[in-house]
């Protein structure tokens, strides 16, 4: 009963903020999407990155100690898609619409409120530390295979574009910080950590916002891949628990990466590219709905008990 009421604990205000997002939405009508532009971009363009830098440069944030996890979330993202790849050849599925979803999971807006909430504020660098991998594996092989059998389109993505993305200079940056132990002035540090701090709740209320923008148009793919995401990241982290010598919170944190839901950026993307983005919306709106479920789950079997 305690490890039940530590997981409702854990993600029940998660869900309760989205919902607020999605009702505030609802309410407001088409309007809303245009009110959260603005709020978007300072969160994608400041305070997140600050969240991102604050993490890694925390005098607590040991990059050596962690390195075993930022492999782990490399192989789950490879391995998701690895695993994806046979399901969408099975169900007759375009390989470009469904695999990309299944390799980047909502690590972002969902994972890391989900590790505050379960690890508390020393967990964060760990959760950053696999948004990273999981990012990095994204914008190299996912974006290939969304670009694959386009070589005559006019859309073109570099592989390393996304290192000019403001989130990923704050990785950098902040591991190399980490890595010379170069200490940021106490007063400057707590306050990018104040900003950084309110990019939780509003990627939070920002999803629930976005989840407007999905349908259920195609239900089956959208079904299927609800349950490949989240069983192909727990049944490689399984197998990753059995090889590698995790912390308990390493742990935890590793089970609860693998059991999140597709990223509503995957539909931007998918948007973007003309890659039946309706199919994709789909797959994240009933990815997210389970995520009730899968979640759950996931801190269930990393979590000790």
């Amino acid at each position: 009963m305690d490890l039940f009421e530590r997981i409702l604990g854990i993600i029940l205000p998660v869900f309760v903020i989205i919902a607020l997002g999605y009702g505030y939405g609802r309410l407001r009508g088409e309007g809303v999407r245009s009110d959260m532009l603005a709020v978007n971009r300072v969160s994608m363009d400041v305070l997140c990155p600050l969240l991102v830098f604050t993490a890694l440069a925390a005098k607590d944030f040991d990059l050596a100690h962690n390195g075993t996890l930022i492999l782990a979330g490399v192989l789950m993202s490879l391995g998701s898609g690895l695993l994806a790849w046979p399901v969408a050849r099975l169900f007759g599925y375009d390989v470009r619409t469904f695999v990309p979803p299944m390799m980047y999971n909502n690590c972002g807006n969902m994972g890391l409120p989900l590790a505050m909430l379960a690890f508390g504020a020393s967990g964060l660098g760990a959760a950053v530390a696999l948004f990273m991998a999981c990012n990095f594996i994204y914008f190299s092989v996912g974006i290939k295979i969304l670009e694959s059998g386009r070589a005559s389109s006019g859309t073109h993505v570099s592989r390393w574009k996304f290192l000019a993305n403001p989130m990923m200079i704050a990785m950098i940056v902040g591991m190399l910080f980490a890595l010379c132990r170069v200490a940021v002035p106490q007063p400057l540090f707590l306050a990018m950590k104040m900003l950084g701090d309110a990019c939780i709740p509003l990627m939070l209320f920002a999803l629930g916002v976005r989840m407007l923008d999905v349908s259920l148009k195609s239900w089956h793919i959208g079904l299927v891949g609800a349950a490949v995401c989240p069983l192909a990241g727990l049944a490689i982290a399984w197998l990753l628990d059995q090889i590698f010598g995790l912390t308990a919170d390493q742990r935890g944190q590793m089970y609860l990466f693998a059991a999140l839901p597709p990223a509503v950026f995957c539909f931007m993307m998918a948007e973007q590219y003309k890659q039946e983005p309706d199919k994709v919306a789909s797959i994240v709106l009933l990815g997210n709905l389970a995520a009730l479920l899968f979640v759950p789950l996931g801190l269930w079997m990393g979590l000790p008990t």
